[in-house]
């Protein structure tokens, strides 16, 4: 049975005369937006505003706060029921109204053409790659209590949680379209996966959506992929696909073993995808035909790891830690960054994902996007250097930054 659906309510507003992108894949992929002001609600830094005040009226009179006066923040939302996984629905034709910044126009594409400045210097290319961080080593088994990530290279992740292997925007191919061959390995050989028991994606670009890779899948391969990107999915076989509206979420589950089972239910593992800063856009005629975001990943004892994807800084990751609270790693994106002006919107550089960690409440980040593939002009090396000095600046220990080189594991060890 086909189920029509959608969440207005919880859409954010687009700002006004945005525009859709006139470009090719080539270059969305890589010039993906151009600056904008902050969401509507948003303050000048692109978060939330405050909440409003609860207290008693102030001295100050109507709309001032005087000492006795609370803040205070409503409750979050409880999570939603768990959808049914692989039920088919009918969406919305886009997803335009969810943008928070406009999209590309022929102003930023010629502005783009005149500059150059997508790919870093050669100069810096040829001192830095040699250098890149890469560490291939065994995945780790860490059983059905523990959770243990494995970067395979840019947005690509074996993560081990509830017993189950699930992988996130797998991308095994040396090359993408539109984009220069991969500078670093993958991590893991394909031979050396395990059992792939589910894949998450968070959006439609080729660097996260990657159709060869998927094709060495069995179509079985349970997919949770975003509103809208379903048929795109079936039509290539896979007969167990789950979409997903920003807020919603599906289980499947854990592996026999497993702690935390509910009573009568058995352990489950819970996909959440939540909101992200960004876009989509595979062809010439699907801008925003299907939505973006990032995953919560919950392990049946409660243990939280977050995939944000492909995203730029914004009042989101607040809205994200409120609903999800005592998240223990947060894998975010840290480079394709360069220039500012173009990405800003859409990809967050070091400094703004060490921000997003916090926002979000997470305990851990382990840098991701970056090291793989050039798709803008920083050097190579540049995102790395950023990120530790982003988290130094913050007074996080030292401990919590898990800056992996590609194909190195971290194990999260039950609290």
């Amino acid at each position: 049975m086909t189920e029509r659906t959608g969440q207005p309510s919880e859409r954010s507003p687009l700002p006004e005369k945005a525009a859709t992108s006139e470009t090719a894949e080539e270059a969305s992929m890589a010039a993906e937006a151009v600056p904008a002001g902050p969401a509507p609600g948003a303050s000048a830094d692109g978060t939330a505003p405050p909440p409003a005040s609860g207290g008693a009226p102030s001295e100050d009179g109507p709309g001032g706060r005087g000492p006795t006066d609370v803040l205070v923040q409503p409750p979050p939302p409880a999570l939603s029921p768990p959808r049914p996984v692989g039920a088919r629905r009918i969406w919305p034709r886009s997803f335009e109204d969810r943008l928070t910044s406009p999209l590309p126009g022929v102003r930023a594409m010629a502005r783009l053409a005149r500059e150059g400045a997508m790919r870093p210097i050669g100069e810096a290319l040829a001192e830095e790659i040699p250098k890149l961080p890469f560490a291939p080593g065994p995945i780790p088994d860490p059983g059905t209590d523990t959770v243990s990530v494995t970067w395979a290279g840019h947005a690509s992740w074996v993560v081990r949680i509830g017993g189950l292997t699930v992988l996130t925007d797998p991308v095994w191919s040396r090359k993408i379209l539109g984009t220069p061959a991969r500078i670093t390995p993958v991590g893991v050989a394909w031979q050396d996966l395990p059992k792939v028991d589910a894949v998450v994606i968070s959006h439609n670009h080729y660097d996260h959506l990657d159709a060869p890779t998927l094709r060495r899948l069995p179509r079985s391969t349970p997919l949770f992929v975003p509103a809208g990107l379903g048929a795109w999915c079936r039509k290539r076989g896979f007969t167990t696909v789950t979409e997903l509206d920003w807020w919603e979420g599906a289980e499947l589950p854990a592996a026999e073993g497993s702690s935390g089972a509910e009573t009568g239910r058995g352990a489950r593992v819970r996909f959440d995808f939540v909101p992200a800063h960004h876009w989509s856009k595979r062809s010439l005629t699907d801008t925003c035909r299907s939505l973006w975001g990032g995953w919560i990943l919950t392990d049946p004892q409660g243990q939280r790891v977050y995939f944000a994807g492909d995203t730029g800084y914004g009042h989101w990751f607040r809205e994200i830690g409120r609903r999800y609270s005592g998240i223990d790693l947060a894998l975010m994106p840290i480079g394709a960054y360069d220039p500012r002006w173009m990405l800003r919107p859409v990809h967050t550089d070091p400094e703004e994902a060490v921000l997003a960690c916090q926002d979000v409440g997470a305990r851990r980040m382990a840098p991701m996007h970056w090291s793989t593939f050039l798709l803008s002009g920083e050097p190579p090396l540049e995102p790395l250097t950023r990120v530790r000095a982003a988290w130094r600046k913050a007074e996080r220990p030292r401990e919590d930054l898990w800056d992996l080189p590609v194909g190195a594991s971290r194990v999260l060890e039950p609290a």
